[in-house]
């Protein structure tokens, strides 16, 4: 409410302005320049601070430089650095100081610098270039207008400011009051969005008393009664006298009505923008009825209209808070009955015999987004003036009921017409006339037939294009329109491009459009929906646009009839149809033409006319057999075509084709889905997992899953059922259900245990069954089991039975080769490679140290060589693998060729077969104990790799594709009765010379009793400690095998080296001998020395532990001495 205390403030700053516009307007004195100052030094910094800001914090220094310096020579520069300055006023004191400044310089050089500052504040309050924001995306147009704002609120109130103290003036004897009003007007006429509307609500709240006289009706009111009074005091003398405004009357008349006309429109177009609202949010309480559901896309949709309307609302209350105008009147939000009564009346247009049973079975839609695209039309009038649309100011359209007189009158005719010609069809149905003799005789007549032949389009280069001097004429933006119309692909931009047109509306300009759309291309009937929606929405207001471009796909329909059997022309029939079926589901095009064109069709119903009937079928069949106005004629239609049909021999593309497009239209019925039926208890379970599951709430989501009563067995089933479901999550919240699993474990661990059960058997199942339908589930299964081992609720060899599973399951033997053909793994299924991806992102990054590490390098190898047995891997998969091998292995080679692949699986199964005779019960191998006691308890399960599910060695007999395998179908026997065959050729010496050289040995040094003449395990180690080996060479073979971390490893392949000692007199002597590596006493003392190496590593721990026992036991004792000792003290 506007008080006596602003009243006084605005008399306050009235005399103010007064003041310094009688400074301004008296003629200037002409002071002598030489005593001011006129060093470089100070007119620098003069200049910079004037850049930096021109607010009250520098007021007093500028305005005393501006009296002592020159600037004669800088009135240049200071016209773009107060510029720069104005743009950092914020607060009215610091507009006020910016005003004096100016004013200052402004009395020192009026001629050389006002006019000039006068065009750059000018030019800094233009209104954008259309062209330019109508380039732009939604998005970046908004940030742009907003920045343009922003920059331009403080120079308006400087410039308000200065056309009041008499410096922007329209006239010698005028103020500047009309010059404010020219660059509103321009600023807000040019603004559709409504971007502008704050800088005019910036500008009416601190210059609305100046410019356009208005006080409070309440103020007002009191000063003619002279009733106005203050603590008391009756206040009898107004705010300004009439006589001494700094504004004259006929401007602040004008600026009135100017305001209050803008705030009409505005006020209009938020009654349009709630009613918009409110029609949406029906329809989506319709939608949620009907599905259940809102889809991702209307509520966006939804959330961005409810944005843009509570903005709009604020501004508008704000005018009509300043201006003093009442807001419009809004309906109140309300669902109409029939929005919630969606089956109550879905029978209304039945008869009794129930003939139209068609027309509403399932409506004319086949889903909602599909209405919306046809029937939620914009209407130009709320975006483009009444003259740019070719109407009077009072001029409307004609009420619908005058609109759609005359065209039911039209229909009716023409619907008579076609009941005969179908009357005549039906007739030469009966008679056998198939429309085979019609075809046949249509090549002669083509010649004699008078229509008109539309001449193909050309590509668009004659288009006219206007000289490059005016480049933002109408040409040339019509030009740029009609360039981004093919990329016009959803319906936000070409309702725009629609409004932009409008705003170019002309006839030239109606006819270049019309020529366009009938040179479209004929590889383009993506565009053609869009096409027709950018027709529909202008054709309301120029119906020459529809008519014309509906005239020319008529006659081209007509001339591709008479060339039926030109099969070159297929694609031109394809567009053509395509565009008629969607302009008639627009209503473009009339119902009886399209009724036609399907008679014509019918009635030569061979060759290129039963693509045309199925492509018209699937294009606006179902609409027009749901329509109440050609329901009947459309039906008659369709039974005379599959009478036709049945009568003719189509082959069985076409019959498929007619069959398709038939059922497309008129789907047969089927029973409502039954939706399930739940129990609030399950209801509840599926929200907190499904819905309010997120990193953020995954504490409360525990908390109240845990107060649920487990010992209801049924509320248990739910929750295994929900656990036990990743693929109903968002993917990205598959890893949130297996930490809330982490957690549950503490609680309940048997529930866990199941979970993790029926993960695995669902995996496996997955497996055995293979179908397309579960891919989903299985990668989300997948995924799941990875993120429960990175929350260790399963160990390590779970997951690599897992990944060896999936390339060994179904296949003979467990034996991927190339080309071999699996019922369950075909050569051309990578869905198996995926799923091995996805557990690997999950947690093959865990397997880099230890044992895991020395496995996962196994089984990629292994993997690899499975991906080589498949055909060429589509790009996607390719990627994919690439992606999940460099993650786990960031130096991994691979292998380019089978051959190379099944080399290293071959080396590798011989190597872990060699050492197979080391695996014992509980293995005390310690190659990870830094991840803490379950991690090293799962490495001693896990140790040797060969403890997964493939226990299966390779042999390859030559460079060639002649390859197999060989499977052991028990675990490797005790280390007495290995035996191995080599992979290549048996080298060295026999069987027989190899036990007469153990028994020489054995001979030459020992002398024990022939008990001991036998080779076997505790033989070959008692020699090698017995050994009467120099002491040089002793220390240098124990330096040696302390270096290789294998004592069998040799410099030769597939060789083991062994040390003979001879004696000669007293002087012994070394010589050493190659031994295979495969021969039972080189196995033999590979055992045994590591055997030693293990036990010498189990007394080193236990050595280890019993220290740290003494130092606990020793911390504890001195805790204990150094604790103090507390005294009772009775009494």
């Amino acid at each position: 409410m506007f008080t006596v205390q602003k009243s006084e403030e605005e008399s306050a700053r009235y005399i103010r302005r007064l003041a310094l516009k009688t400074l301004n307007v008296s003629k200037p004195a002409n002071g002598s320049s030489k005593s001011l100052d006129s060093s470089l030094r100070r007119h620098t910094a003069f200049i910079k601070k004037t850049r930096q800001s021109v607010g009250a914090e520098n007021r007093d220094q500028l305005l005393k430089d501006i009296e002592t310096l020159s600037l004669e020579k800088y009135v240049d520069e200071l016209d773009s650095a107060v510029l720069e300055g104005i743009s950092r006023c914020k607060s009215e004191k610091d507009v006020w100081s910016a005003v004096e400044m100016i004013s200052a310089i402004h009395r020192r050089f009026p001629m050389s610098f006002t006019p000039k500052a006068v065009v750059s504040l000018c030019a800094a309050l233009a209104a954008p270039s259309r062209a330019s924001l109508a380039s732009l995306p939604p998005e970046q147009r908004e940030k742009e207008d907003a920045a343009r704002v922003a920059r331009q609120r403080p120079i308006l109130r400087v410039c308000s400011e200065l056309a009041l103290v008499g410096i922007i003036r329209d006239a010698p004897s005028r103020s500047g009051g009309e010059w404010i009003m020219k660059v509103l007007k321009e600023l807000l006429s040019n603004d559709p969005s409504l971007s502008s509307l704050p800088l005019l609500t910036t500008f009416l709240k601190s210059y609305s008393r100046p410019y356009l006289g208005i006080t409070p009706p309440q103020f007002s009111k009191a000063y003619a009664n002279g009733d106005a009074t203050e603590n008391g005091t009756k206040v009898t003398e107004k705010v300004t006298p009439e006589t001494e405004e700094l504004i004259e009357k006929d401007i602040m008349d004008r600026f009135k009505r100017m305001c209050e006309g803008y705030f009409q429109n505005v006020s209009k177009k938020l009654v349009i923008e709630h009613n918009r609202l409110q029609e949406q949010d029906r329809r989506n309480h319709e939608a949620y009825i009907r599905s259940g559901e809102i889809f991702e896309d209307r509520q966006q949709a939804y959330e961005k209209m409810t944005k843009g309307y509570e903005k709009l609302l604020s501004n508008c209350q704000s005018l009509s808070e300043l201006l003093y105008l009442p807001m419009p009147n809004l309906p109140s939000a309300s669902h109409k009955s029939e929005s919630i009564m969606i089956g109550s009346n879905a029978g209304k247009g039945l008869g009794e015999d129930g003939e139209l049973a068609l027309s509403t079975a399932g409506g004319k839609w086949e889903d909602e987004e599909e209405r919306r695209f046809f029937e939620d039309i914009q209407d130009l009038r709320d975006y483009v003036p009444k003259a740019m649309l070719g109407l009077e100011e009072g001029e409307d359209k004609t009420s619908p009921g005058e609109e759609e007189k005359k065209p039911e009158e039209d229909l009716q005719v023409d619907m008579k017409k076609l009941d005969e010609e179908l009357a005549g069809l039906e007739s030469k149905v009966a008679n056998g006339d198939t429309g085979e003799e019609a075809s046949a005789n249509g090549d002669v007549s083509e010649d004699e037939d008078n229509v008109p032949t539309p001449t193909p389009g050309s590509p668009k280069t004659d288009m006219t294009t206007s000289p490059q001097l005016a480049p933002q004429g109408p040409s040339q933006i019509l030009t740029a329109l009609l360039t981004r119309l093919p990329d016009a692909t959803n319906r936000t931009l070409i309702d725009q491009a629609a409004v932009d047109f409008a705003f170019l509306n002309s006839k030239a300009a109606r006819k270049r459009l019309t020529k366009f759309f009938t040179q479209i291309p004929k590889n383009r009937n993506d565009v053609l929906p869009y096409y027709s929606r950018f027709i529909a929405t202008l054709s309301r207001y120029m119906p020459d646009v529809g008519e014309e471009v509906v005239k020319y796909l008529s006659d081209e329909f007509k001339y591709l009839q008479r060339k039926k059997n030109v099969k070159e022309l297929t694609e031109s029939r394809m567009k053509n149809i395509t565009f008629l079926s969607n302009l008639t589901k627009f209503g473009v095009v009339p119902p009886h033409l399209i009724l036609y064109m399907f008679t014509s069709c019918l009635d030569s119903f061979t060759g290129s006319n039963v693509e045309n009937v199925a492509w018209l079928l699937e294009g606006c069949g179902r609409y027009l057999l749901r329509s109440d106005a050609t329901h009947e004629p459309f039906a008659k239609m369709l039974e005379l075509m599959k009478r036709k049909q049945v009568m003719q021999h189509f082959d069985q593309r076409q019959s498929l084709l007619l069959e398709n497009a038939y059922y497309q239209c008129n789907p047969p019925e089927r029973a409502p889905r039954e939706e399930k039926q739940r129990t609030v208890m399950e209801l509840f379970i599926r929200h907190l997992v499904y819905d309010v599951l997120s990193k953020r709430t995954i504490d409360k989501v525990l908390k109240l899953i845990r107060k649920l009563d487990w010992n209801d067995a049924s509320v248990r089933l739910m929750l295994h059922k929900v656990f036990t479901k990743p693929w109903k999550l968002n993917y990205s919240n598959v890893g949130l259900m297996a930490m809330l699993t982490n957690d549950l474990n503490r609680y309940h661990p048997d529930f866990v245990v199941s979970v993790v059960d029926q993960v695995l058997e669902d995996i496996r199942r997955g497996l055995e069954q293979n179908m397309y339908s579960t891919n989903q589930r299985r990668v989300a299964t997948a995924k799941y089991l990875g993120e429960l081992y990175n929350y260790r609720l399963l160990g390590s060899g779970i997951i690599f039975d897992m990944l060896w599973s999936l390339v060994t399951f179904g296949h003979p033997d467990g034996r991927p080769l190339p080309g071999q053909c699996c019922p369950i793994d075909m050569p051309d299924d990578f869905f198996r490679v995926r799923l091995v991806c996805v557990l690997l992102d999950t947690c093959g990054m865990c397997f880099d140290r230890g044992s895991q590490k020395r496995k996962l390098d196994n089984y990629l190898n292994f993997f690899q060589m499975y991906v080589l047995c498949k055909d060429p891997l589509p790009m996607d998969v390719e990627f994919m693998l690439y992606d999940s091998l460099e993650a786990v292995r960031p130096k991994l080679v691979m292998f380019k060729t089978f051959e190379e692949a099944f080399t290293a699986v071959d080396e590798m199964f011989t190597v872990a077969f060699q050492t197979a005779g080391l695996v014992t019960g509980d293995d005390s191998g310690d190659e990870s104990g830094d991840e803490g006691p379950g991690r090293e308890r799962e490495d001693e399960e896990d140790t040797e790799w060969t403890s997964s599910p493939v226990g299966q060695r390779l042999k390859i007999s030559s460079p060639a594709a002649n390859t197999y395998f060989h499977q052991t179908d028990e675990r490797a026997p005790s280390p007495e009765t290995v035996l191995l065959k080599g992979s290549q050729e048996n080298m060295g010496p026999s069987a027989e010379a190899d036990a007469e050289f153990e028994k020489e040995l054995a001979k030459m040094m020992t002398d024990t009793s022939a008990e001991s003449r036998r080779v076997d395990r505790k033989t070959a180690l008692a020699l090698w400690e017995s050994a009467a080996l120099p002491t040089g060479l002793k220390k240098k073979r124990v330096d040696d095998l302390e270096e290789d971390g294998d004592t069998s490893a040799s410099t030769e392949e597939h060789v083991m080296k062994f040390t003979l000692v001879t004696k000669r007199g007293k002087q012994q002597q070394t010589r050493q001998i190659a031994v295979p590596a495969e021969s039972t006493l080189a196995i033999q003392t590979r055992t045994a020395q590591m055997q030693d190496r293990v036990e010498q590593q189990q007394l080193k721990r236990l050595v280890l532990n019993y220290e740290q026992r003494e130092e606990a036991e020793e911390l504890k004792a001195l805790e204990a001495q150094s604790r103090p000792i507390k005294i009772r003290l009775a009494g």
